[in-house]
């Protein structure tokens, strides 16, 4: 990472997140025609390893929705090769306001510090910040790989008013690696999209309107949280099914 980075390294924002049907969604962007512009993103795919302990600590505690939370992800909005540009960031939330710093690295060294521990070829103030986290939680691996189509603009007159919408999430627990490309099992419907606001400061009133004459209505919804809690469903119906097979055959 260079000192003349053209990435922005830290972010404070309210995020507020909604769960849109189909419909929901086309009636937001005719009602808000004009006002949005695509960000220097527009559409693409953004593909993310998130990092957690063997017994997904972080992960858990954000679940029980604590005052304070923080995650750590690796993410790039295409299918990287070695060579190219990833992004590390250490998100946190505190009070219902997300601080966000991130660092931009080469893939195959963001990989040989997140995977292996061997050092960043750079230091500064918010590396070091990683460099905690990664020594609080020794254990801290590679841990979930999750995909989504993204939708990003910003507003017209106001560009610290920003909304994503995000479809087709996907989720794969092995094959931790982002230069495998964004495969993997859909966790929400086709018809369904997570829509994000992201402001500095409160939602403006001309928006507020608009949510609310479309019955759009905030919800809390986190995409790892989400794809972990349909993960450990699934291992505990697989052991009551396996309990019940034992149980069948010894009877």
């Amino acid at each position: 990472m260079s000192t003349d980075s053209k990435y922005i390294d830290v972010f404070r924002r309210y995020e507020t997140k909604y769960l849109l049907s189909e419909r929901q969604y086309q009636e937001f962007m005719r009602a808000t025609e004009g006002m949005f512009v695509p960000d220097k993103y527009g559409k693409s795919t953004i593909s993310n390893i998130y990092f957690d302990t063997p017994d997904f600590r972080l992960i858990r505690a954000s679940i029980e929705k604590p005052i304070y939370k923080e995650k750590l992800r690796l993410r790039s909005y295409k299918t990287p090769l070695p060579e190219d540009t990833v992004f590390i960031e250490l998100k946190k939330k505190y009070k219902g306001i997300v601080y966000k710093r991130r660092i931009d690295v080469k893939l195959a060294d963001a990989e040989a510090y997140l995977y292996v521990g061997k050092p960043l070829p750079f230091s500064t103030q918010i590396s070091r910040e990683i460099d905690y986290v990664m020594n609080f939680y020794p254990s801290i691996g590679p841990a979930c790989a999750l995909f989504y189509d993204r939708e990003a603009y910003f507003g017209k007159d106001d560009p610290n008013l920003r909304i994503t919408i995000d479809s087709n999430i996907r989720v794969r627990w092995d094959d931790l690696h982002l230069s495998s490309g964004p495969y993997g099992e859909e966790i929400i419907r086709p018809d369904q999209r997570i829509m994000e606001l992201k402001t500095a400061n409160a939602i403006p009133l001309w928006l507020s309107r608009v949510l609310d004459e479309l019955k759009i209505y905030p919800t809390s919804f986190s995409k790892y949280g989400y794809a972990y809690q349909l993960y450990e469903m699934r291992r505990l119906d697989k052991y009551i099914h396996e309990v019940l097979e034992r149980k069948v055959i010894s009877a």
